[in-house]
């Protein structure tokens, strides 16, 4: 095992093949913003979302994907010019990584890639207790999903934060009020079939309790570029919270609570959710 990647380990407490699993896609997910840095990736866009609050902010939850914006649109940006990068990077550390960048079945203005590790090969690499191991069908891939957006709304701020491990890295990313401004954005309008994406409402919380300043501008071009509001006026903080007590009413809070709990270690903190406490965590927002 790579010397940097057992002290990477050592600051997770692994014991059941969910906490490996997690644990490994972190590591991983550091290791892609290394790859991405040294290809001056972020000379050209910004992080954000949830694995972003999480690497650079604090935010106590895992994440799967890695979710970027084009600092300026481009429409002929691709994500193949990063991919070598990508696969040194992680192959220097040991791991053995495929990386492939899917066709879009529609026009979109989000770029992919998917970096696919076997994971019972990686987890053997990181001395996974043969228990475990057990329990991992060998053809089992972990995927971590990459997606940039090519056409960012507008009115939006970025600032360099450092992951200090494995080396230390600037990674570009979007402030906090944008940040908040973009989950707002997913608890109201996420198109996720039949679906409840929890890990929107644990963010929430998270924002609401940590930093709670929302960058009332961008949101409000967000949600007019995904056609979300028309309008003619200034979205207004009564204007969010009524769409957000609205949406807060119509939550399936067991639905929530059971997508977003094999990314929490700590299952206590789902047991206190209800709609009065998202409806408190609202009313904490404050509008920039």
């Amino acid at each position: 095992m790579h010397e940097a990647i057992r002290v990477m380990l050592n600051d997770y407490r692994c014991d059941t093949e969910r906490d490996y699993i997690n644990s490994l896609r972190d590591i991983l997910q550091r290791l892609a913003l290394l790859g991405l840095w040294r290809s001056k990736f972020f000379e050209h866009a910004a992080f954000y979302g949830g694995t972003a609050i999480r690497l650079l902010y604090g935010l106590d939850r895992f994440s799967e994907d890695l979710d970027f914006s084009l600092r300026t649109p481009d429409s002929d940006f691709s994500m193949n010019d990063y991919s070598g990068s990508l696969v040194r990077e992680l192959e220097s550390f040991g791991f053995n990584v495929d990386i492939s960048t899917p066709r879009a079945k529609s026009p979109t203005a989000i770029e992919s890639a998917f970096l696919k590790a076997d994971t019972f090969t990686q987890l053997l690499v990181i001395n996974t207790d043969n228990e475990i191991l057990q329990g991992i069908h060998k053809r089992k891939l972990l995927k971590i999903k990459l997606e940039v957006d090519t056409a960012p709304p507008p009115g939006f701020e970025t600032e360099t934060r450092y992951l200090l491990k494995p080396i230390p890295v600037p990674v570009r990313a979007y402030t906090l009020p944008d940040m908040f401004a973009g989950k707002l954005h997913a608890v109201l309008f996420r198109k996720w079939r039949n679906r409840v994406k929890g890990r929107d409402w644990y963010d929430l919380l998270w924002y609401a309790g940590n930093h709670p300043e929302v960058h009332m501008g961008h949101l409000e071009a967000r949600m007019r570029q995904s056609g979300d509001y028309q309008d003619e006026e200034t979205l207004t903080p009564q204007k969010l919270r009524d769409l957000l007590e609205g949406t807060i009413d119509e939550l399936n809070i067991n639905l929530a609570r059971n997508e977003v709990s094999p990314f929490v270690r700590d299952q206590q903190l789902l047991d206190v959710w209800s709609k009065e406490l998202f409806r408190s965590a609202v009313k904490q927002i404050i509008h920039i």
